[in-house]
């Protein structure tokens, strides 16, 4: 038997607009020690996003519900610490599914080995290199289909996702406009990420006006990463036959009772705009393409990332429930180990 004891973030009650502590429970649990097929990993970051809380609700929208008094999982990086499956040994880096918690036993072939090109750098595989990374490349390429010299507008443009378009969009050419809640995140994405324009939505007075200010010629591409005021901007200001590629509107994942929608979606068929919802789980086909040119990106210094860490799993709810409040600069990780 291990002598190997897991801490665990557990669901306890589904929360009703915003999520407080009082939805989550830390569990202290005992570990089997591997059997034959299996490994004991111990998760050195783990990461907290948005969509986590479309599974809190009991009839998930995209997504399988979390149970309730179960731990919850998401995407996370760990150490191998005793191995039972000749394909992995004891000190190999692994990405999983299996975050909330700071060690786990799986099968071995439910996790997925990682050489890494930084050991320094172990975080970005849930950010930058990770599903935020990957979910940025497939809706700028595949549904945005972007072309040089058009400009692109993105929503949450400092975060975990949005700092990425942005600086994807710029590689290729493109003119970027972004949205963010603060002065300092839209000073780092004009100095570092080199975006032409940035919008704070907090102080602007009516966003449609402050897109229109900034995109005189109007947008031809808009990543939605929030919904509400911006998708009714972005309508207004987009050019014909513009683009849409929604991977989230998180302002209204907090809603308990539904919220007045844009008021101006026949704008829609007038301006002949197309809107592609896509979840990044179907596009795994994509993920060496992307690697391939995301790492040289990273090395040339030409992709930049910000991270907001928060230190323990007895964090990992302040965490999670930061990303609502804007308190995350970039990736929200919480380092474990």
């Amino acid at each position: 038997m291990s002598n190997h004891t897991a801490k665990q973030i557990h669901l306890i009650s589904r929360p009703s607009g915003m999520p407080t502590k009082a939805n989550f429970k830390l569990v202290e649990v005992g570990l089997p020690a591997p059997t034959d097929g299996e490994v004991l990993v111990k998760n050195l970051y783990m990461s907290v996003d948005p969509y986590m809380r479309g599974r809190m609700r009991e009839n998930a929208v995209y997504a399988e519900a979390y149970a309730l008094d179960c731990v919850m999982y998401g995407g996370a990086i760990g150490e191998v610490i005793e191995s039972a499956d000749p394909s992995l040994q004891a000190g190999d880096i692994v990405l999983n599914g299996a975050a909330w918690q700071d060690k786990f036993i799986a099968k071995a072939n439910t996790v997925s080995k990682v050489i890494p090109f930084d050991p320094e750098q172990l975080s970005l595989y849930l950010g930058t290199l990770g599903m935020p990374g990957l979910t940025s490349y497939v809706g700028l390429f595949k549904y945005g289909e972007h072309k040089e010299g058009e400009t692109v507008f993105v929503s949450a443009a400092s975060g975990a996702v949005g700092a990425n378009v942005c600086q994807i969009a710029k590689l290729k050419g493109c003119r970027v406009i972004g949205s963010v809640g603060s002065d300092a995140k839209g000073q780092w994405l004009l100095d570092e990420c080199g975006v032409d324009a940035v919008i704070n939505y907090k102080t602007c007075g009516d966003i449609s006006k402050a897109l229109a200010s900034a995109a005189p010629e109007g947008i031809d591409v808009y990543f939605e990463n929030v919904g509400g005021d911006h998708l009714q901007a972005a309508l207004e200001v987009m050019n014909p036959y513009g683009r849409i590629a929604a991977c989230g509107m998180i302002a209204s994942y907090n809603n308990a009772e539904p919220a007045p929608g844009p008021n101006n979606l026949m704008l829609i068929v007038g301006k002949k705009i197309r809107i592609n919802g896509f979840i990044v789980s179907d596009h795994g086909d994509m993920r060496d393409q992307f690697l391939s040119e995301m790492i040289p990106w990273i090395q040339e210094g030409k992709v930049k990332s910000r991270e907001t860490v928060f230190e323990g799993i007895d964090t990992a709810v302040d965490a999670f429930i930061g990303l609502f409040s804007g308190e995350n600069f970039g990736k929200m990780v919480v380092k474990l180990g």
